[in-house]
């Protein structure tokens, strides 16, 4: 099943306007499924290949007479060198989409492009799948279903088992991945760094508290959280404090790319288990939150995603920066209003000027607006981010 991609259409204006189109994102994500779905009369290589990798790294040259423009290089950071003969190609010819290049480690690709294709590349970041692309394939899930079985396009695609399909996914990325990323004497101790992130999605992120509980240093956290990051695993988001003095907490919040993931780090084996999970306020904002992310990436526009807490305890779980004003929104995971839901919105919008009418995105069926903040079911959260 070929589901379509929000974000093709602005892969299309991108390699009408650039030489080269880099996109970006996990494992997974279907960025070769639409690059070869968008472009098939393009050549194709994967530097996953390693008899391909290797001519790439020894001649170069041989490289671009086997394999010509316009083409698609898969996981193109297994061999950053390409770049600046890449770079020296587009200079010459000045054509615009010559090249389409993927990969899924950001920290090492970004590195090599700002070298060697600065002004002539786009950049592009492919999650996997959103809600809104679920349902244009007329695949309705639940919100327990959705929080178990991910979004990953292969479980889609085959129909495989998530809690199978993401141990394979997890363990796939920690023994080839991470053992390229990183130099890691005891894999155990990196496994149980991630279970027990995923126990605080949704929290503030404390990596001396997790180090005491781990038995490793925080600096040696921090420093896997960043290629967990830079893998597309996991994402920190930030919060808003401008101009709200010095009692604003400003410690990020931890979310997983994908909660399908989060669900088999923590033992869910059904959707079932999701519903009675006391995790399930946690799992339900990751996935929202996400969709915030996703519905903004698929349209080539930066998240512009906050949120805010202060020392009083006063917080919202996302506020959205769109035409400098600012959209607080609370996610509950409740199918039932409340309006003691709506607390902190009410908060923000008196310490804030720039504040407008909120959101609340919940997962029950009825959906209004008051003078505060419009209430809407969370199938509907890429209306607020557009």
């Amino acid at each position: 099943m070929l589901i379509k991609r929000e974000i093709q259409e602005e892969l299309q204006n991108m390699m009408v306007k650039y030489p080269v189109v880099t996109l970006i994102g996990p494992r997974q994500s279907g960025k070769t499924t639409l690059a070869r779905m968008t472009y098939p009369e393009y050549h194709y290589c994967n530097l996953e290949n390693p008899e391909i990798r290797q001519l790439a790294e020894r001649d170069p040259n041989a490289f671009f007479s086997r394999f010509s423009p316009p083409l698609i290089i898969d996981e193109v950071q297994r061999v950053p060198g390409l770049l600046s003969y890449i770079q020296v190609m587009v200079d010459e010819e000045q054509k615009k989409g010559m090249f389409l290049l993927t990969g899924s480690h950001q920290m090492a690709l970004g590195e090599a492009i700002t070298q060697s294709l600065a002004g002539r590349t786009a950049l592009l970041r492919l999650l996997p799948f959103s809600i809104r692309e679920l349902h244009s394939a007329d695949i309705h899930p639940g919100r327990d279903e959705l929080i178990f079985t991910g979004f990953l396009p292969r479980i889609y695609d085959s129909q495989l088992e998530p809690v199978k399909a993401y141990r394979n996914y997890f363990q796939t990325y920690v023994e080839r991945d991470l053992r390229q990323l990183l130099q890691i004497k005891n894999l155990s101790h990196f496994e149980q760094f991630v279970r027990l992130l995923a126990g605080r999605v949704g929290q503030l992120l404390n990596l001396h508290s997790i180090s005491g509980d781990l038995g490793v240093s925080s600096t040696t956290l921090a420093e896997w959280l960043s290629v967990l990051e830079a893998s597309f695993l996991v994402f920190r988001l930030y919060p808003y404090y401008e101009n709200f003095g010095k009692r604003i907490v400003k410690t990020p919040k931890l979310y997983f790319t994908d909660v399908g993931l989060v669900s088999y780090l923590l033992g869910i084996e059904s959707p079932e288990q999701v519903g009675r999970d006391p995790l399930l306020g946690g799992l339900f904002e990751n996935m929202v939150v996400m969709e915030a992310v996703k519905t903004r990436l698929n349209k080539g526009l930066d998240p512009k995603l906050y949120y805010f807490r202060d020392n009083n305890k006063n917080e919202v779980d996302l506020v959205f920066e769109k035409q400098r004003k600012l959209i607080p929104i609370e996610i509950k995971a409740a199918m039932t209003y409340n309006e003691h839901f709506l607390k902190g919105i009410k908060h923000f919008q008196k310490v804030s000027d720039k504040a407008q009418k909120g959101v609340l995105i919940y997962a029950g069926e009825l959906q209004f607006e008051n003078e505060l903040a419009k209430v809407i079911n969370f199938s509907g959260i890429y209306q607020v981010f557009v």
